[in-house]
């Protein structure tokens, strides 16, 4: 854990940019085709000039090397790569990794056309600034995860873990993913955003909006003095009801305000 700001990564948008899209932690898995077609529903429709993924867009990421297997998930994880690589021809594509996909690397990247983006990073668009970020580091309480979040983020723990076979890989992957499983159905209560340091980076970074995901609490909070963080929807097309939101970001003209609004993927345009 840490009480210092970071890094901040800019990005200015191109001129022609006119409507840009947020989306995260839909945890694409092979179990849930539900989730898969309203994404691909969602990447077929979007007339975005730009779609930004905001971490935990897998559920889990093993290794850019997993593309190239014969098993279940190597299929799964290619069919997706390819509706990427798609929807990357109509529009441009910016990944930011989550807690579920961090080890996605410049390979997959690069198959799905793809842009990695460093987390934190300010977006320029509109003639303001805006800050992205997964949002999992600024979740304070979280002593433990943060914990493990620095360790899997070196690169020691990082080389040693795809040194090892795939399907261990997979089998570890497997066995993280039932223990959070168990630990949801525990009823355990999940570390929220820490209010005082997301105003330090957005302080830091010049910027007023912070947009992240990872809570699963999709809402729009004011942090005083001026600036604001919008949570992002996580995706879940088999709840009652439907949870698969994006929010867009829109020019309406060149002397208008950027429109922030809340849209369901499903229907969107």
């Amino acid at each position: 854990m840490t009480s210092t700001t970071p890094r901040f990564a800019e990005l200015s948008a191109p001129a022609h940019w006119r409507v840009v899209d947020f989306i995260s932690d839909l945890h694409l898995q092979a179990g849930e085709p539900l989730t898969v077609q309203t994404w691909v529903r969602y990447l077929d429709q979007t007339r975005a000039d730009a779609v930004f993924i905001l971490g935990d867009l897998f559920e889990v990421w093993v290794g850019d090397d997993g593309l190239d297997g014969d098993d279940q998930d190597a299929r799964f994880e290619r069919e997706c790569i390819e509706k990427l690589q798609a929807a990357g021809q109509r529009c441009a594509l910016y990944f930011l990794h989550g807690n579920r996909d961090f080890l996605l690397g410049a390979e997959a990247a690069r198959r799905a056309h793809c842009n990695l983006l460093d987390d934190p990073t300010v977006l320029a668009f509109g003639g303001e600034r805006w800050l992205l970020s997964h949002g999992d580091a600024l979740c304070l309480d979280d002593r433990e995860y943060l914990a493990f979040r620095a360790q899997v983020r070196t690169e020691t723990w990082q080389q040693a873990f795809l040194a090892q076979p795939l399907a261990q890989r997979r089998h570890i992957a497997r066995d993280l993913r039932q223990h959070s499983e168990e630990r949801k159905r525990s009823g355990v209560s999940y570390a929220d955003v820490d209010a005082p340091m997301a105003r330090a980076w957005l302080q830091s970074a010049h910027a007023p909006t912070l947009i992240h995901g990872h809570t699963h609490k999709p809402a729009d909070h004011d942090l005083g003095q001026g600036l604001t963080r919008h949570v992002l929807s996580d995706w879940d097309a088999g709840a009652k009801p439907l949870r698969a939101e994006v929010l867009r970001l829109s020019l309406q003209g060149p002397q208008e305000p950027v429109q922030v609004r809340r849209l369901p993927a499903a229907d969107i345009r």
